[in-house]
């Protein structure tokens, strides 16, 4: 049996070693790569599942609308006006505190049909001085900015689109031509055809508050019960005493 020198042998594993080396290393990087690459999976997978966590949480802890009957009123001041709101009526929670403030934000719930979901509105209630009347600036602004078409689909109102080269793009002023303080909405296409054109309407409150209203287009079909309903929330927080 042939026998290899000490010497051959020596060189035989010297000569292999670099190549045992590289395998090796080349293994090395190949296993730290595909750790890595499953640790981007799982944490991909875990970014997905903290948002849809985070979407579930918010729509289980949405608040509820609120209600005429709701007590626990904070006394706020704006424009000279004293009222009287309850806790669940506001927008904005960090705003629910008693004293003199320039603005509130609220939100009502109108039921404007029988049988039918009430209807959020957002309410910012504010000094007279600081908001055109929607009224004002349909004789003022929107006449003057309306195109030739006319569109319908809501019974006793007239929908004028606004001219889009004078920056009212996909706007449309709906308002009532036979009344001498006509009802009257400026609404905006919503952006994503699975939401609901959004509409904005300022009215001037008998004792120098105006109240600026926003809410869905879909709304616009019992714009005859607006009033007499939205009169009903300002009237329990002391938004129509003079």
């Amino acid at each position: 049996m042939a026998v290899t020198p000490k010497r051959a042998f020596w060189l035989i594993s010297t000569m292999a070693a670099p190549d045992i080396h590289a395998n090796a290393s080349d293994g090395g990087r190949g296993h730290i790569a595909y750790n890595l690459a499953g640790i981007a999976v799982l944490m991909l997978l875990l970014a997905v599942g903290l948002a849809y966590a985070i979407d579930q949480a918010g729509r289980n802890t949405r608040r509820p609308l609120p209600a005429l009957s709701d007590s626990d009123p904070v006394t706020q001041t704006v424009a000279g006006q004293e009222l009287h709101i309850p806790t669940a009526w506001y927008r904005y929670g960090e705003h629910i505190k008693p004293g003199f403030v320039s603005q509130i934000d609220l939100t009502f719930a109108l039921q404007l049909e029988p049988g039918v979901p009430p209807v959020p509105v957002d309410v910012t209630l504010l000094s007279r001085s600081g908001a055109r009347s929607s009224g004002a600036l349909l004789d003022a602004v929107y006449l003057h900015q309306f195109g030739e078409e006319a569109v319908g689909g809501i019974p006793g109102l007239v929908g004028k689109p606004l001219l889009a080269a004078e920056g009212y793009a996909g706007e449309t002023v709906w308002y009532d031509p036979l009344s001498p303080a006509p009802f009257v909405a400026k609404c905006s296409e919503a952006p994503d055809k699975s939401r609901a054109d959004r509409c904005l309407r300022t009215i001037h409150l008998p004792n120098g508050l105006a109240a600026v209203l926003s809410f869905d287009a879909q709304a616009l079909t019992a714009w005859k019960q607006f009033d007499a309903e939205l009169a009903r929330w300002l009237g329990q927080i002391g938004a129509l005493s003079s």
